[in-house]
Formats: C-alpha cells, structure tokens, sequence
C-alpha cells in the first residue's frame, strides 16, 4: 500500500514541477518583450502580465509538490499567457511568417 502513495506524490511532485517551470519560463519570456509589444496587440499592459505572472510563481512556490486551488489558478494563467499573449507578441516583433 505504501508503494501508491509514494508513486502518487513523485507524479504530483512531477506535475508541480512541470508547473513550476512553465511558469518561470512565461515569466522570464515576458520580462524579455517589450512593453509596446503588450499593447500593441490589444493585449493587458506589460506590467499587469508580469504581476500575473509573477502571483503565479509565489502561488505554486507555497503550495510545493501539491496541486491545490491556488496551483491550478497559476497554471490556468500561465496557460492564457502562453497559448494567447506569447504568440501574438512574439508575432508583433518578428513580423508575420511567411
């Protein structure tokens, strides 16, 4: 019995990671943009994405290895900063792919 909730926790342990990492990365690749780059394409300014992003990390920081309510709000807003905001900014500044 003792060997499924030892599987359990290196899978939650994996999975925050995971989390964790995504997180950091957003964070980091939205404190390399430009701030015009936000608002140029109809997006939250800079500075509120950083926040965001930033809340985000501190919430899976005090909830290690656990996926508890405040975990999933960070990676539901890590997930809207990379599948909505990334991609339009990064579009912005390299210009349309041909």
């Amino acid at each position: 019995m003792e060997q499924v909730f030892g599987l359990t926790w290196w899978i939650m342990a994996a999975l925050w990671l995971l989390a964790l990492s995504t997180t950091v990365f957003a964070l980091v690749h939205a404190v390399r943009q430009r701030p015009d780059a936000f608002t140029a394409v109809d997006k939250l300014t800079k500075p509120i994405w950083l926040g965001i992003l930033g809340v985000a990390a501190l919430l899976l920081l005090i909830t290690p290895t656990r996926l508890t309510l405040f975990a999933f709000i960070a990676i539901i807003a890590t997930g809207i900063y990379l599948a909505d905001v990334r991609p339009k900014v990064d579009e912005v500044q390299r210009g349309p792919r041909w």
